[in-house]
């Protein structure tokens, strides 16, 4: 006979299951809806808000191996809180730190659903590359007016797709990039057409959104990417079909974006675009002095100088997260910042070659976000939602190391 214990386990596993299933379709639908950011508050914020209460309600677990970017995300945000201690008149601040407390509850929200189960990690890349190639397209078929409320989809002749600003829309693109490249460096060919013509569509929106930062981005990634799987894999023969298809990828990429140029209002901007320094970048009171000045500012205001204070001072944003969290989350959320960081890059790196189902998107996610460090000292990134569920697919992984070598030890333990 079956015990009515065995009978209650038998009825609840099917529901646990139900609503596990369900919670991962949710996740894979809020991250589609980070890639569509026109207005604020945009559908990214009202989706995830609801349903990080709701996976509140039904048993949200924080272990032990994420608690430490959760103390270090509260911590940051309690810099940003007294920062507006120091403020005159509040206007839009209160908002600007209610978003940064959203987005730090989604990167503690991502590691722990990733924790709980890594087979979520595909479903949030899938879900991120099909983001990605819509609102790529519609940053390309608007830039050249191709379809109806093409400006839309544009600002200052530069591609923004379903973004608010260029700068924002071109790095959201390059993790989709990284996972497509690795996916057709390591399987099988017949997948490679449907692979090789989404990175064309995110490659053309990359180079099409006209941001320096995400060109350099880009670049240093898909290398960086390569780089690591080469030192991963131990077989010459497939660090040589990685070495061929990487270089006849570079050979294709570089193909489609000599056509690009072909366009006299492509080539005109490009040629724009393509220094090194802008006239807004240097000089008196340019984006370069302005980060000087700033620095020197922060030093004698320890509680910083407030949110959003910055651009009303110099008539333009920071453009530095370094800077930018030293003005607007004082000296005790620059500390912080530059230990989450830290500690964040080194955790991944730690784990970056080890053979486990969820490597590979750990190595995307780490590189990305080590290229969003580097760019960081010339835009701001701290309101980057995707920068934050970067965050979370990093501490998620570890923490599923963590959990596996933690059931390794047990199972030897019971062995003896």
């Amino acid at each position: 006979m079956i015990s009515a214990d065995a009978s209650q386990v038998a009825i609840v596993r099917p529901q646990l299951a139900a609503v596990s299933i369900i919670g991962s379709g949710l996740v894979a639908a809020g991250v589609f809806l980070s890639g569509f950011v026109i207005a604020e508050p945009a559908p990214y914020e009202v989706f995830m808000a609801g349903l990080i209460g709701l996976w509140s309600l039904f048993g949200l677990k924080i272990s032990r191996a994420i608690a430490p970017l959760l103390a270090l995300l509260i911590l940051f945000m309690v810099g940003g809180i007294l920062s507006l201690t120091v403020m005159a008149e509040l206007a839009t601040a209160p908002m600007y730190m209610a978003v940064s407390g959203f987005l730090v509850l989604t990167a503690v929200f991502f590691a722990a659903i990733i924790e709980d189960r890594h087979q979520r990690l595909r479903l949030i890349f899938n879900a991120w590359v099909s983001a990605a190639v819509i609102t790529a397209l519609l940053g390309i078929l608007g830039y050249f007016g191709a379809i109806p409320g093409a400006a839309n989809f544009t600002l200052y002749d530069r591609a923004k797709g379903a973004f608010q600003d260029p700068n924002v829309f071109g790095p959201f693109l390059v993790a989709p990039v990284l996972y497509l490249v690795h996916g057709l460096l390591t399987q099988p060919i017949r997948r490679a057409p449907l692979k090789i013509a989404g990175l064309i569509v995110l490659t053309l929106g990359v180079f099409l959104s006209f941001s320096r930062a995400a060109w350099a981005l880009n670049l240093f990634c898909v290398v960086a990417l390569v780089f690591v799987m080469l030192l991963k894999e131990r077989s010459g023969l497939f660090r040589l079909r990685i070495l061929v298809l990487a270089l006849c990828g570079a050979l294709f990429v570089m193909a489609a974006l000599a056509v690009a140029l072909q366009s006299e209002q492509v080539a005109t901007l490009f040629s724009s675009r393509s220094q090194l320094v802008q006239d807004y970048d240097g000089g008196h009171l340019g984006r370069f002095d302005r980060h000087r000045i700033g620095f020197l500012m922060a030093m004698e205001r320890p509680l910083g100088i407030g949110p959003l204070t910055f651009g009303t001072i110099f008539l333009e944003d920071e453009h530095n997260v370094w800077l930018k969290s030293l003005t607007s989350y004082g000296w005790v959320g620059f500390v912080t910042y530059v230990t989450l960081i830290v500690w964040t890059l080194t955790l991944g790196f730690r784990l970056l070659l080890l053979d486990r189902p969820w490597q590979p998107y750990l190595m995307i996610a780490w590189v990305t976000l080590v290229g969003h460090v580097g760019i960081g000292n010339v835009i701001d990134t701290d309101h980057w939602r995707h920068f934050y569920m970067l965050l979370g697919i990093v501490w998620g992984c570890a923490a599923l190391e963590y959990r596996n070598r933690r059931q390794v030890r047990a199972e030897r333990l019971a062995l003896r």
